[in-house]
Formats: C-alpha cells, structure tokens, sequence
C-alpha cells in the first residue's frame, strides 16, 4: 500500500514538470533579420518585412526589373517561399533555415540544395 501511494505522489510531481518543459529543440530564427538584400553568386533575393520579396538570377539574363515576386513565411526554421508565375499560379517553396544573422542566410531544401547568402 505505501508503494502505491509513493507512486502515486512521485507521478503527480513529474507530470506538471514535465509538462511544463519546451521539450522541442527546433531552432527558430528571427524573421527580421531575414528584410533586406541578399546574395549568392549570381543569384539575388530581397525580402520585405511585410512578407514580400522577389528573386532574380543574373546567370540566366534576368535583371532586377524582371524579378519574380513571392510571398514568404519564417516559422520557427521553415521558410516558406510562394512564387508567383507569369502566367498566373503559385509555386511553393520550402527551406530550412540553418543560419540567420544580421549579414548570413543560409538555407536548404529537401531535395539536398544549399544556399548560403551574404546580405547587402
């Protein structure tokens, strides 16, 4: 009987502490860092604070005057990148973030593409 009841008492102690812990470990970036200018190689992107932003590459003869708009999201490591098309429709692109600072991006995507970017 005793067993039982320091069992009981032991269970109603860990539970309400255990509960109460933030047992994820995603890292989550601040979304503020990632408003402004940013570049890899060819490759430009610029970012809004109000979730705008738009993507060109010069490799492939696009200036920033032909830049193609997106809409984006960070949460917690997800960044979300929904590219809008010429012809109409979005295409959704997702990446994990790895590293935000003040002057470094770097991201990838499930298919194994990385990206590291220095902000302007």
């Amino acid at each position: 009987m005793k067993h039982s009841i320091r069992l009981i008492l032991l269970i109603a102690i860990l539970v309400p502490l255990c509960c109460g812990c933030d047992w994820s470990h995603k890292p989550k970036f601040d979304e503020a860092l990632l408003a402004g200018y940013w570049i890899e190689g060819t490759v430009h992107e610029y970012y809004n604070a109000n979730g705008t932003g738009y993507t060109w590459d010069t490799a492939d003869d696009v200036t920033e005057e032909e830049a193609q708009p997106f809409t984006w999201t960070l949460d917690g490591a997800t960044l979300t990148q929904n590219h809008k098309m010429t012809m109409g429709g979005i295409v959704p692109k997702t990446y994990t973030v790895t590293k935000l600072t003040a002057s470094t991006l770097m991201y990838h995507d499930n298919f194994g593409t990385f990206h590291s970017f220095i902000k302007q």
